[in-house]
C-alpha cells in the first residue's frame, strides 16, 4: 500500500551525500535499484537522477515494520527514507560516486509501489531499443540516458546565459505559419476558422528571424522547434531542436567569431575540454577535393589524391575513358593494410558500389615491394611506378581508386575513407576536431525539375566576386555561406542573407521563380525589404547532434527525451494515430481509405 509523504521533506538527492554528511541526519528518496536481504541486515541501492547511495536496515536501527517493509521492497518502488550517514561498514565501492558511505536508515516509506519492470533499469542497456522506447518513462531512468539529459539541460542554460551576454535578445517565432516551397515537405495543420486553408509547422525560422531583423531587434536568439517531413533515415527526427541566431550589420568573419566563443565557452564548461581557436577554415572545394565530403572528419589522414594528370595517357580503359567523359581518377591509401585479404576487398567494392561506383580499382604493396593489382596489366611498369610515387605508396600500403564523374567519385572515397577508418578503430570519440566550411555553391543542379535550385536557401547571398556569372553561369557561384562541423557531423550552418532587393530578385529568376511566384511565398519577407533593411547573416546549429557528440551517444534518439523511430512514430504515445470523424468534420477533411498497402506496411 502506498503511503503519502505525511510532510516529509527531502534534504539532498543521493549522490549529494559525501564524506563530509557523516553524522547528519538525513531524508532521502527515489527508486529502488536493488534490493539485498542478508537476514537480520538488508542492504538497498536507492536511485535518483543523481545517482545511487546504499541505505541499511538493521534489527534494532529501525522498528519491526519498518524492517518488514524494506523486506518487501523490489526494484523500481518508491520510497522515502530518514536515517543517518556513515562511513560503509563493508569494503569501499569505488564504481560509486558515494562508495564511501552509506545511510543508516530508522524510518521509510513507501510512497509507491512497481510492477516487475519489463526490462531492468540499468547503465549501458542490452534491451531492443524497440522495447526501450515504447517504456521511455523507465528507460529515462537509466544513469547513462539521465547523464545525457543533464548535459542537453546544461548546453542549453550555458547558451542562453552566454547570447544573453553578447547582446542576443532570446525571442520567440510562431510555430503555426505559412507553407512555402524550396526544401524538406511541410508539416501542415487544417484550419477550422478557415476551411480549406492549412498552416504549415515551420522548417525553420528562417525568414521570420530575417523579419526581426528588418524589426530592428540586432541580434536574436531562440532554442526554435522544427519540423521536417522528410523521408525515412536512421538518424534523423521529423521534430528537432535549433539554436537558431541572427545578426545585423555583420559580415561572416563577426558570425564565426561569436560562434567560436560560444562553443569554446560551452565546451570546457560542460566537459572541460579547451577548443583551440580559431577554428581551422577550408573552403567547399578543398573539402570536396581532399576528404570527398563537404563534412570531413579530419581525426585521421587517408585524404583524397587526385592523380588524373599521372593516369591520362595510360592503357586502362576504366581510368581514361572516366577523364574522356569529364570525370576525374581520385584514390586514398589506406597505410599498413597492404595484406588486406581479397575478401575484405571484395567487400570495399561492394561498398563503393552503394554509393554509385561501378568498381573499385586496387594496388597493394607487399612488404617486399612486389604489386598485386587489379589493373596492373593495363599499365606499363613507368606508368605503375608513377602512380604509385603520386600517391605516396609505400610497402605495407594498399591504393584503392575510384574513376567517374566528380560527384560519384567525390562520394564514394569520402564514404570508404570513413568506413576503412571505422574498421581500423580510428574514430576517437574523446578528440573533438572542429572545422568551418565556407564558400558553398550558391545552387545546385536538380535532375528531376530541370532547373538550378538553392543549395542552402533562396536567401543566401552570393559571393560579391561572383555576382557576374549569375546569368552566364550560375553554378559557378559561391556562397557567403558556412558550416561548422565537428568529427564529420555537420553540427550547424548558416550565410549571410541577401537584403539588397534587385540581387533577392535575381536569385529567384535563376531558380525558376516568377514575380508572381515570388510575391505569393515570399511576399511578406520582400514587403518588408522596400523598408529599409540592415545587411545581416546568422547560423543555427542542431541542439540534438551537437549533444550526441558531446555525449558520445550513438544516436540522436539518446539525448532527446521522447524521440519518434525510423518511420517518424511515437511507440510511447502510440502517435500518429486515427482521429475522430467528428473532429474531420469540423475540419471540413475527408480520408480516402486506400485498398492498396504500401511495401513498409505490408
Amino acid at each position: 500500500m502506498a503511503e503519502s509523504m505525511k510532510g516529509l521533506k527531502r534534504t539532498h538527492r543521493c549522490a549529494e551525500l559525501t564524506k563530509g554528511n557523516i553524522g547528519e541526519t538525513v531524508t532521502v528518496m527515489g527508486w529502488v535499484q536493488k534490493n539485498r536481504n542478508k537476514g537480520g541486515i538488508i542492504f538497498v541501492d536507492l536511485r535518483d537522477r543523481s545517482g545511487i547511495l546504499q541505505l541499511i536496515f538493521e534489527n534494532g536501527s529501525i522498528d519491526e515494520e519498518g524492517f518488514e517493509k524494506a523486506a518487501k521492497l523490489r526494484s523500481e518502488f518508491v520510497i522515502a527514507a530518514v536515517g543517518t550517514v556513515e562511513a560503509r561498514s563493508g569494503a569501499v565501492n569505488e564504481n560509486l560516486v558515494t562508495g564511501e558511505i552509506e545511510v543508516r536508515v530508522r524510518e521509510i516509506r513507501v510512497l509507491s509501489e512497481s510492477e516487475t519492470p519489463p526490462f531492468p533499469v540499468e547503465e549501458d542497456s542490452k534491451t531492443k531499443e524497440e522495447l526501450r522506447l515504447k517504456y521511455r518513462f523507465l528507460d529515462l531512468r537509466r544513469p547513462d540516458m539521465q547523464r545525457n539529459l543533464l548535459m542537453r539541460s546544461q548546453v542549453a542554460t550555458l547558451t542562453r546565459q552566454f547570447l544573453a551576454d553578447e547582446g542576443f535578445l532570446e525571442i520567440e517565432t510562431p510555430t503555426l505559419v505559412k507553407s512555402t516551397p524550396e526544401g524538406a515537405r511541410d508539416y501542415l495543420v487544417p484550419s477550422r476558422v478557415h476551411p480549406g486553408s492549412f498552416y504549415a509547422l515551420p522548417q525553420s525560422p528562417q525568414t521570420l528571424k530575417q523579419l526581426l531583423m528588418c524589426s530592428g531587434c540586432d541580434r536574436y536568439f531562440q532554442l526554435a522547434r522544427c519540423y521536417r517531413d522528410e523521408d525515412l533515415r536512421a538518424d534523423r527526427q521529423p521534430e528537432f531542436t535549433q539554436i537558431d541566431m541572427e545578426l545585423s550589420f555583420v559580415d561572416v568573419d563577426d558570425v564565426l567569431d561569436v560562434n567560436e566563443r560560444l562553443l569554446a565557452h560551452v565546451f570546457k564548461e560542460v566537459l572541460d575540454v579547451d577548443v583551440t581557436l580559431p577554428i581551422p577554415k577550408i573552403t567547399w572545394q578543398e573539402a570536396m577535393d581532399r576528404f570527398g565530403s563537404d563534412k570531413p572528419d579530419t581525426r585521421f589522414g587517408m585524404e583524397l589524391i587526385n592523380v588524373s594528370e599521372v593516369v591520362k595517357g595510360c592503357g586502362f580503359g576504366v581510368f581514361t575513358g572516366a577523364l574522356d567523359q569529364g570525370g576525374s581518377v581520385r584514390g586514398i591509401n589506406a597505410k599498413g593494410q597492404g595484406a588486406m585479404p581479397r575478401k575484405k576487398i571484395d567487400k570495399l567494392v561492394d561498398f563503393a558500389k552503394e554509393y554509385g561506383a561501378k568498381g573499385l580499382a586496387y594496388l597493394s604493396i607487399a612488404e617486399d615491394g612486389s604489386v598485386k593489382s587489379s589493373f596492373a596489366k593495363f599499365m606499363t611498369e613507368e606508368e605503375l611506378s608513377a602512380l604509385i610515387q603520386a600517391m605516396d605508396g609505400q610497402p605495407g600500403d594498399i591504393l584503392l581508386f575510384a574513376a567517374d564523374k566528380n560527384k560519384v567519385v567525390w562520394d564514394v572515397l569520402g564514404n570508404l575513407r570513413l568506413e576503412i577508418a571505422r574498421q581500423l578503430d580510428l574514430l576517437d570519440k574523446s578528440q573533438y576536431n572542429f572545422l568551418w566550411v565556407t564558400e558553398f555553391p550558391l545552387l545546385e543542379w536538380n535532375e528531376d525539375e530541370n532547373r538550378f535550385v538553392a543549395m542552402h536557401h533562396p536567401f543566401t547571398m552570393p559571393m560579391e566576386e561572383d555576382l557576374q556569372y549569375l546569368d552566364s553561369d550560375p553554378g559557378r557561384v559561391r556562397a557567403k555561406a558556412y558550416d561548422i562541423v565537428l568529427n564529420g557531423t555537420e553540427i550547424g550552418g548558416g550565410s549571410v542573407r541577401i537584403h539588397q532587393n534587385d540581387i533577392q530578385t535575381k536569385m529567384f529568376e535563376v531558380i525558376g521563380f516568377t514575380k508572381e511566384e515570388a510575391q505569393e511565398q515570399f511576399g511578406f519577407l520582400l514587403n518588408a525589404f522596400k523598408y529599409g533593411v540592415p545587411p545581416h547573416a546568422g547560423l543555427a546549429y542542431g541542439l540534438d547532434r551537437l549533444v550526441m557528440l558531446m555525449a558520445k551517444a550513438d544516436s540522436i534518439r539518446d539525448v532527446i527525451a521522447f524521440p519518434k523511430v525510423k518511420d517518424a512514430s511515437d511507440l510511447m504515445l502510440e502517435a500518429p494515430s486515427e482521429v475522430a470523424v467528428k473532429q474531420l468534420e469540423e475540419l471540413g477533411i475527408g480520408v480516402l481509405k486506400s485498398d492498396k498497402v504500401s511495401e513498409g506496411e505490408a
